[in-house]
């Protein structure tokens, strides 16, 4: 442990570790990427994305080691009993900081399959990193606004036909789909501005959520709802990378999707309406458990 260093000294030195790590797993995962995009076999696709993985993984490795070397945080954790690697999960959380990111990676390295977040299919063609999203297996979601779609009637449902395509691979393949369903980091101006009922989250966008379980329902056994608390205040990256976050609370809560989570969420009014419920009542439980986190000494 160097936590004795001067703040600044920790968070040079921790960046630089962070930049390191990014940089030398970055450059075989983008040439892997290119050799499971150029050999169309499924066979060496497979074994590309099982390598590729745990690329990934071994980039979260040396990042909870950074943080180990470099900071004495406590991070208090509730539920990691409940979890297994063979499992396909669809996890949860209330978003802050980006901090929540290395947080997360962190508690559930190990535990469930490395986290993969969807992203807007246009992504796809950013370079370097579009074709490392596709090689790791980050679903892409192709979505058309309500607009769009009274324009043009004739391509209603092809956005669900397009993700689940994408999402086939899942299959045969344990996966852990991660999203924060608020859609936008906390701030108290943005919890004003909404008018949020929740004492400690802005409002969950069930949308989202909906659009995930309709195109992954059937590869998807399990949620994994995730509430993060920092007890002092609000971290940013760089508050994280000098050292000055000494305590995390996180609680796990593991559920299985069930039959009434499966449903056509766009075209099926009642489901919509009971999908709902389902998402208010789930966050109001997580604005509960921050208080109760939050307060505990």
């Amino acid at each position: 442990m160097l936590n004795f260093l001067p703040s600044i000294v920790i968070c040079f030195f921790s960046f630089c570790l962070y930049i390191i790590n990014t940089l030398f797993w970055l450059i075989p995962i983008i040439v892997f990427s290119l050799l499971k995009a150029l050999i169309p076999l499924k066979a060496s696709r497979t074994v590309f994305s099982y390598l590729l993985d745990q690329m990934a993984s071994n980039w979260v490795a040396v990042n909870t080691l950074n943080q180990k070397l470099f900071y004495r945080v406590d991070i208090e954790v509730e539920g990691l009993n409940n979890l297994s690697m063979r499992e396909w999960y669809l996890v949860l959380c209330n978003h802050q900081s980006w901090v929540d990111i290395l947080i997360l990676q962190r508690v559930l390295h190990g535990k469930i399959p490395f986290l993969k977040f969807f992203l807007k299919k246009e992504l796809i063609y950013v370079p370097f990193l579009g074709i490392a999203w596709w090689a790791l297996d980050f679903p892409f979601m192709k979505r058309h606004s309500q607009a769009f779609l009274k324009k043009n009637p004739h391509l209603k449902g092809e956005d669900i036909k397009t993700t689940r395509k994408s999402c086939e691979k899942f299959k045969y393949k344990p996966v852990s789909v991660m999203s924060f369903i608020e859609g936008t980091r906390f701030t108290p101006e943005k919890h004003k501005k909404q008018n949020s009922p929740y004492q400690n989250l802005l409002k969950p966008k069930a949308g989202g959520i909906g659009f995930v379980l309709d195109a992954m329902g059937e590869h998807l056994t399990k949620i994994v709802n995730i509430t993060i608390v920092y007890p002092e205040r609000i971290p940013s990256f760089y508050d994280f990378a000098c050292g000055n976050v000494k305590k995390v609370k996180v609680k796990i809560e593991t559920s299985d999707v069930s039959d009434e989570l499966k449903g056509d969420y766009f075209n099926d009014r009642a489901f919509k309406i009971s999908f709902q419920k389902y998402v208010n009542q789930m966050w109001e439980d997580k604005d509960k458990t921050f208080s109760l986190l939050r307060d505990k000494d």
